[in-house]
């Protein structure tokens, strides 16, 4: 699988740790988007699109956020997300799964390095005042 094209949408405030998103185009066939580009403690990565687990209300089935204390359906008290053995507390990873992600570790470095190549040329480019289309 080769990816043919990276867009880079820039985020505008430099202070936070996303940077910009980016969309893959994957054999000019298949397209991935809202991958994000991260400021981590060691340096920049990208982390893949993903959603917000959501649990159902056991009186009425409504799905709702993994930290609602009441269902927004039926307004019953919510018990406790159940967690996987031997966690101690909700964390942000545990609410929230991947929608695509890469298989392998090889196409996974593949993929980072073409997206932070991209970010870094588009960067480069809004900083030095040329504009691409």
């Amino acid at each position: 699988m080769e990816i043919t094209e990276v867009r880079i949408f820039l985020k505008e405030s430099p202070d936070k740790k996303l940077k910009a998103y980016a969309t893959v185009t994957f054999d000019n066939a298949f397209v991935v988007r809202n991958i994000k580009v991260i400021e981590g403690q060691s340096g920049l990565f990208i982390a893949m699109p993903s959603r917000r687990i959501k649990y159902p209300c056991p009186k009425c089935g409504f799905k709702n956020e993994s930290r609602a204390k009441y269902c927004s359906q039926c307004a019953t008290q919510l018990p406790l997300p159940q967690r996987p053995f031997g966690a101690k507390g909700i964390n942000s990873q545990m609410e929230h799964k991947d929608i695509a992600h890469p298989i392998t570790q090889s196409f996974r470095e593949y993929l980072q390095k073409r997206v932070l190549e991209a970010y870094e040329k588009e960067r480069s480019s809004r900083t030095s005042g040329q504009t691409t289309l």
